[in-house]
C-alpha cells in the first residue's frame, strides 16, 4: 500500500462521502474504507448492556466540557498525548 505525507486533496478529511466512502482520521494518517455494513449484526445482551454504559460514559464527558469548574478540574489531570474528553471517560468507568 502506498503512503502519502500531507496529500493536498485527503489531508485533515474525514466523515462519510455519498454513503459509500468513510475518511479516517489516525496519527500516521488519513485512511479511506468502505463504511462497513452493520445491518445484520445482533448484539447480545451483554454487548448491549456495555454500549449503554459506554453511551453514559459519553454524556458525561459532554458535560464536563460544558460545564467550566469541570473542566478545568479534569484538565489538570490529563496525561500527555491525551484530552479532557478522553480523561472524563475514563473517569467515568472509574466510578
Amino acid at each position: 500500500m502506498a503512503k502519502q505525507k500531507r496529500n493536498v486533496v485527503m489531508y485533515g478529511l474525514s466523515g462519510k462521502v455519498n454513503g459509500q466512502l468513510l475518511f479516517k482520521q489516525y496519527s500516521y494518517g488519513t485512511v479511506v474504507s468502505k463504511i462497513p455494513d452493520r445491518s445484520k449484526v445482533i448484539l447480545s445482551d451483554k454487548q448491549q448492556a456495555s454500549n449503554e454504559v459506554f453511551r453514559k460514559a459519553v454524556l458525561y464527558a459532554k458535560q464536563v466540557l460544558k460545564d467550566p469548574l469541570k473542566y478545568a478540574e479534569c484538565k489538570s489531570r490529563v496525561a500527555e498525548g491525551k484530552t479532557v474528553y478522553h480523561t472524563a471517560i475514563a473517569d467515568y468507568f472509574k466510578r
